[in-house]
């Protein structure tokens, strides 16, 4: 059999691994097979069906092949540095991966929770800064997602790229929060526009927006506290000022100062 035969046939089989890992991950792999998989991104253009063989009697079983360490790993004909890095660092990921999973989410039990969570995400920005906190159904925060920077009346696409975030984090309800670098934490007609606007895309995809909450100067402001955010029969909307913006902005201005 040609040389170009065999490599093209080496080629063929590391292909149906990647297909099959793609297709149902690891799920019906043998060991040796998924030592194939891993080293075949380590040493290309060779039949490595051989060496996943020898690893495997070397330590044993594929655990211990994979808690072995790079320097019992290059002891092994064939594996060199870049194999026995990449072979050792599965157990070392995994080991990280749990450590990540254990480590507990915030919860956002209250009002002051919300507010305490979001001046520390905006603290010490300069520019506007917009996140959306994406929350499980127990208030967990599953992510703090930093979506855009600059002011909320610029960015055209907050309301799409709001959309892609919940979702592709699965959320069951997300606050908004951005600052207003030496400001006040009084909302301006845009930001009370946008939130309307946000309100209504995520009420189609049944994702509750809870609050939208404005930092400034170490203090925030919770839209929901202020009565800017109300249930409604159809979903969740703004009460906005539907007049010039200024005029709006002097109207939600009596409004907190009214309550000092």
């Amino acid at each position: 059999m040609s040389e170009h035969k065999v490599q093209h046939d080496h080629a063929g089989h590391r292909k149906r691994l990647r297909d099959r890992f793609c297709a149902n991950g690891l799920d019906g792999f043998a060991p040796h097979e998924t030592l194939e998989l891993i080293l075949s991104y380590a040493i290309p253009r060779c039949n490595v069906n051989p060496l996943a063989h020898q690893l495997l009697k070397r330590f044993g079983s594929l655990h211990n092949t994979l808690d072995a360490s790079v320097e019992e790993l290059q002891q092994v004909e064939g594996i060199g540095e870049y194999a026995a890095v990449l072979i050792s660092l599965f157990a070392a990921v995994a080991a990280k991966y749990e450590e990540s999973r254990e480590m507990e989410m915030p919860v956002l039990r209250n009002r002051g929770d919300m507010e305490r969570h979001c001046i520390r995400l905006l603290k010490g920005c300069r520019e506007e800064h917009f996140y959306v906190v994406c929350l499980n159904g127990q208030m967990e925060v599953l992510a703090d997602a930093l979506i855009a920077r600059g002011s909320i009346g610029e960015v055209k696409t907050y309301p799409r790229i709001v959309a892609e975030t919940a979702l592709r984090y699965n959320a069951h309800s997300v606050i908004l929060c951005h600052n207003h670098p030496g400001g006040t934490v009084i909302p301006s007609a845009a930001d009370m526009e946008t939130t309307a606007n946000l309100i209504s895309m995520l009420n189609m995809l049944e994702i509750r927006l809870i609050d939208h909450i404005i930092v400034a100067g170490g203090a925030a402001m919770s839209m929901n506290d202020e009565g800017l955010i109300q249930t409604q029969t159809s979903g969740y909307a703004i009460e906005r000022n539907r007049a010039a913006n200024s005029a709006g902005e002097i109207l939600i201005s009596r409004k907190l100062a009214g309550k000092k």
